[in-house]
């Protein structure tokens, strides 16, 4: 149970961190290049899927991957969410925050499976 925890803890650490660094490189092209506004939402979205995959597959192992996988998206949504709130100085909670976490939720019990079940040597 301990195993698990920490193995949730740690996919959704590296979820968050990839978050950051996928979403700085894309304002690093924001600030480059002519990206329409509307494109920002969307990008985040992908951006965060990608994030809990890329955690979910380097830290998920052993057995219940649906389990670990969900809470790992929960987890990474809520964790990324305070991050950024707290760099806009900005804490608003609504329908969309509600969707990030069911998308999150879904993203993280699809990688959790997949993750699961890859042979590692």
């Amino acid at each position: 149970m301990i195993r698990d925890i920490f193995q949730v803890s740690k996919a959704a650490c590296a979820a968050v961190v990839f978050a950051l660094a996928y979403s700085l490189v894309f304002a690093g092209v924001f600030g480059l290049f002519p990206v329409p506004s509307s494109a920002i939402m969307p990008a985040n979205q992908v951006f965060k899927i990608l994030a809990v995959a890329c955690g979910g597959l380097l830290f998920i192992r052993g057995e219940r991957g649906l389990v670990k996988g969900v809470a790992l998206g929960i987890s990474a949504v809520i964790q990324t969410w305070l991050l950024f709130s707290t760099i806009a100085c900005s804490f608003r909670f609504g329908w969309t925050l509600l969707l990030e976490i069911v998308i999150g939720a879904f993203a993280g019990g699809i990688t959790g499976v997949i993750a699961v079940n890859l042979r590692r040597d």
